[in-house]
């Protein structure tokens, strides 16, 4: 029984040793990334059984990944190592400031191997929460239909999908991660998304101007996040809003929306108000963006308690 299921390709994250334009980087430390993978991590540190669905290259790189999530709590089941397709793979790109670009390479991705058919009901009727990107969709066509079928699982056997778009646009075209998203939507529960994502699926970045424009498909939560100028979410008849948490230093903002992903599924599943469920969400934002790596700054529920003054730090 798992508490939450994601779907999604994951790499060996190449992290730079020293911050500056990647062509003068010389050596690189092995990681591992990949979006749903990381909300996983969170979810799993945060104590939520979490369970994910992928397949990855049967090499070292792929062996590692499968037993560094396992070692991480998480349901690896459902992760099959296949023969002929490596592991996924990026290098990332990190500035003084904290700006990150990352290169890709996973056009022959091993999650290219699997079919709809594949899902295991069983792991879905007992499942509470569906948490789903667009970017496994935008890797390849195929994949689309592989989400469809995990979305109709979701909704035989009461799952909640929780939906965010994290637009890649180096893996696809605005219009088409529009196209796709917009046939996705009204499947939805909960919708966390970036202002800036916003603005490309329905044309505004404002929240109430979203709200306004989201209200066809009926999402039991809507939740845009809005970088350094916070959070807001809207709920039934609700709207709460949180400013960004303040932090001691930005040194790399990649995982810092997977670990809100993961804080506000938490949250919902606990049954916290949209207005504590997006502080703690936050938090956990503001956390991650002060360690370097995909997943190495995602917290463990102490640590988000003690972050904001709930429980004592104690230091020696």
């Amino acid at each position: 029984m798992s508490d939450v299921i994601t779907i999604g390709d994951a790499m060996i994250a190449f992290n730079p040793t020293k911050t500056g334009p990647m062509r003068y980087v010389n050596t690189f430390e092995k990681n591992i990334g990949g979006a749903e993978l990381n909300v996983a991590i969170g979810c799993s540190r945060l104590g939520l059984s979490t369970s994910w669905i992928s397949r990855l290259g049967k090499d070292e790189f792929g062996t590692y990944i499968k037993t560094f999530a396992r070692g991480e709590n998480i349901d690896v089941s459902q992760v099959k190592l296949v023969e002929g397709t490596p592991t996924s793979l990026n290098f990332k790109e990190i500035m003084p400031s904290g700006d990150v670009r990352t290169f890709y390479y996973r056009e022959n991705s091993p999650t290219l191997t699997m079919k709809p058919e594949e899902l295991d009901e069983e792991a879905f009727k007992s499942a509470k929460v569906l948490h789903l990107t667009s970017i496994f969709p935008a890797i390849d066509d195929q994949n689309l239909a592989i989400t469809k079928q995990a979305i109709k699982l979701a909704k035989d056997h009461g799952v909640k999908v929780v939906f965010d778009p994290n637009i890649r646009l180096k893996l696809w075209t605005k219009e088409k991660a529009r196209e796709v998203i917009l046939d996705l939507l009204p499947d939805v529960d909960l919708l966390i998304a970036g202002d800036e994502e916003m603005k490309i699926i329905v044309g505004e970045s404002d929240p109430d101007r979203i709200q306004e424009k989201c209200q066809q498909f009926d999402f039991e939560y809507l939740i845009i996040k809005r970088g350094e100028n916070g959070a807001t979410g809207f709920h039934q008849q609700q709207k709460a809003e949180v400013k960004a948490n303040k932090v001691k230093s930005v040194v790399d903002t990649v995982g810092a929306g997977d670990g809100f992903d993961a804080g506000f599924i938490y949250s919902y599943l606990n049954g916290y108000s949209l207005e504590k469920a997006l502080h703690f969400a936050n938090t956990i934002g503001g956390m991650v963006v002060e360690v370097i790596g995909d997943n190495e700054g995602l917290p463990y529920l102490e640590e988000v308690q003690m972050h904001m003054g709930e429980i004592e730090r104690i230091e020696r």
